[in-house]
């Protein structure tokens, strides 16, 4: 039996549905604007619900989104505010606070490319503004190597470990949603060494082989995978909003945990969820790790 980290589910999405506005460009950023004790109630909730980890939500909180708004300004209130919200979820229960850093143009967009030495300096700010606050940094859906190494770059002398978390093809695991072979991190992964490689926002039934890629790395592994059917042409245009992706309706609780436990046969030891995966899904994933006889560290 292996000990497991059990990161939480999804912020974006759920506090954009608990908030019940209209889905904007700035996504759950508007939603912390407008309410954001809702932000630490949602954290609250995954930690009573069995995760050891609050995701900080600032996933989309970047110049290059903020700037659309006229809210640049905002980005160090921002910050404090997502990272204050998940302290007060944590109180005195000891779980852990992952500084969420999502992709510093947009979501499954590698053909973006953004610069790396530009990229590395925007992150490098987003880290100094939450690194004594937070327990490690989190990369998000990293679509390519180039925004890998920008991230990475950004991180380094952040002074808190690094998780790099990879987005894979809906219908090939093997490879990056740049197409690139997923397998082309290696070199990157060895010259910044991030303490964890997991795969997320990507389909389920991708992530296995995906796992069998990354668990040669030499770093703790694991996923967490969306609930979408898949990513639409009209997400990947500028600005989108969250309404532009469909919900599965077959990725339930068990189904989602069906998916989970067997990433953990595979040898995974940090598990969760991503868009659509809710509370519910993270507390049925809890109860099966804890039936199998694992241990929730």
């Amino acid at each position: 039996m292996a000990n497991i980290t059990l990161l939480d589910g999804s912020i974006g999405q759920e506090l954009v549905k608990r908030s019940g506005d209209r889905p904007t460009p700035l996504w759950s950023t508007r939603v912390m604007i407008d309410q954001p004790d809702l932000v630490g109630e949602v954290h609250a909730e995954y930690f009573r619900r069995g995760a050891t980890v609050a995701t900080t939500n600032t996933y989309a909180v970047h110049r290059s989104r903020l700037v659309r708004e006229g809210m640049e300004a905002q980005l160090a209130d921002l910050i404090n505010a997502a990272v204050a919200q998940a302290e007060r979820a944590r109180g005195t229960g000891g779980g852990r606070i992952a500084g969420a850093l999502g992709p510093l143009l947009a979501s499954y967009r590698p053909d973006l490319k953004p610069d790396v030495a530009e990229a590395a300096e925007k992150f490098a700010e987003l880290a100094k503004l939450m690194a004594d606050r937070v327990d490690f940094f989190l990369i998000e859906t990293v679509s390519s190597v180039q925004e890998a190494e920008g991230a990475l770059r950004g991180t380094a002398e952040g002074g808190k470990p690094v998780w790099l978390a990879l987005t894979v093809m809906d219908d090939d695991g093997t490879r990056l949603r740049s197409g690139e072979a997923l397998s082309d991190i290696a070199p990157v992964v060895d010259r910044y060494a991030p303490e964890a490689v997991l795969i997320n926002c990507s389909r389920p039934e991708a992530i296995p082989v995906a796992l069998d890629v990354i668990a040669k790395l030499g770093r703790s592994f694991g996923a967490y995978a969306n609930g979408f059917t898949g990513i639409t042409q009209k997400f990947l245009e500028d600005a989108p909003t969250v309404d532009a992706l469909e919900q599965r309706q077959d990725l339930g609780p068990e189904a989602y945990a069906d998916h989970a436990m067997r990433w953990v046969e595979q040898g995974a030891t940090i598990v969760g969820g991503c868009c659509e995966v809710g509370p519910d899904h993270i507390e049925t994933l809890a109860n099966r790790l804890r039936e199998a006889g694992h241990q929730i560290v």
